[in-house]
């Protein structure tokens, strides 16, 4: 069977879908709340409910279902289908095993992937980057997350953890991340670090529409603030956004260098600034890139939007379980 079900758990909203994952076309999504206050155990069950929703829409019976994949926002033990931390839900969801708990409650094979893993599979796929052999993909929103996809299939390293994108240094001596590390990208380039600069000069009174458009309700900035500034002409939220974008573009350079990918691929709720960020970042990837020919790298936005996580999430899942039961079969 060609439809599997990808799941995608967000701190606000859990949506699941069925995949042709053969066309990449979801024949049914649905989403709820996530209400994640209630704890993994509930959470859960309202996963395992969603699933078997997905699944009475198309008129087939989950057990018919080959299995259901789940990305989720943060750090798994892939091998285990196990949550090790996922910092956006209350309880950090410590060592939860929530592919096991999901194949209790619906008798479905389960795999767990994490969620930007499953945006650089599906904008490898069906997406962005379909064309291309090599795929970095990055999601830029409140933390940056990414991807490496090499003839349509996730390299991992160990555990799931390769494509941590957003956790290369930039600069050594910079801010400390949440990772524990120094100057990653993420503490330059991230929703919150793009507002923390404006947090800085309307704090310092510098001459700025940005204060102004959230009539000084230092609450209310965000880096769509920053844009609507930059879009009226206001200098210094140009210069902010140029940082950022410069930021971004010595990570994508640094990736270039390493991979010398085809397609780098960008989505995430920051995604949406554009040329903003994209602009400077291009410009810092000339600059710094003299080993790739950069006439074969394509930057570009990625093309799924919101659901590339459903849609990668199934595909992993039919991977993960076609490759156990080749090998399976193998042994035999």
């Amino acid at each position: 069977m060609n439809v599997y079900l990808g799941i995608d758990l967000g701190g606000t909203k859990i949506a699941a879908a069925a995949v042709d994952i053969h066309t990449g076309e979801r024949l049914v999504q649905l989403m709820v709340p996530t209400d994640a206050h209630e704890g993994p155990a509930a959470v859960i069950e309202r996963m395992a409910a969603l699933a078997g929703q997905v699944c009475a829409q198309i008129n087939t019976p989950i057990d018919q279902i080959p299995a259901i994949g789940i990305g989720v926002p943060g750090l798994i033990d892939l091998g285990q289908g196990v949550t090790i931390l996922l910092p956006n839900l209350p309880s950090g969801w410590r060592n939860v095993p929530l592919a096991a708990n999901i194949t209790g409650l619906t008798g479905r094979p389960a795999a767990i992937i994490n969620d930007a893993r499953a945006f650089t599979l599906a904008e490898a796929t069906f997406g962005a980057g379909r064309d291309a052999r090599s795929v970095i993909g990055m999601t830029l929103g409140t933390g940056i997350g990414g991807g490496i996809a090499i003839d349509g299939r996730l390299y991992l390293g160990i555990d799931g953890t390769a494509g941590e994108v957003g956790h290369m240094t930039i600069d050594p001596y910079g801010p400390r991340c949440g990772c524990g590390n120094r100057g990653c990208l993420e503490t330059f380039a991230s929703g919150p670090s793009i507002t923390a600069m404006a947090l800085r000069v309307v704090a310092q009174g510098m001459t700025t529409l940005i204060g102004t458009l959230v009539e000084y309700d230092l609450n209310k900035i965000n880096p769509g603030i920053i844009v609507r500034a930059a879009e009226q002409g206001d200098t210094i939220a140009r210069e902010i956004l140029q940082r950022a974008g410069s930021y971004l573009g010595i990570g994508i350079a640094n990736l270039i260098t390493i991979f010398s990918p085809e397609r780098v691929v960008i989505g995430g709720g920051m995604s949406r600034l554009g040329e903003w960020l994209l602009g400077p970042a291009r410009e810092e990837v000339v600059a710094r890139c003299h080993l790739t020919p950069l006439d074969r790298v394509q930057i570009t936005l990625a093309h799924l939007g919101g659901e590339a996580g459903v849609i990668g999430a199934a595909l992993w899942a039919a991977q993960r379980f076609k490759d156990e039961h080749a090998l399976t079969k193998e042994r035999i």
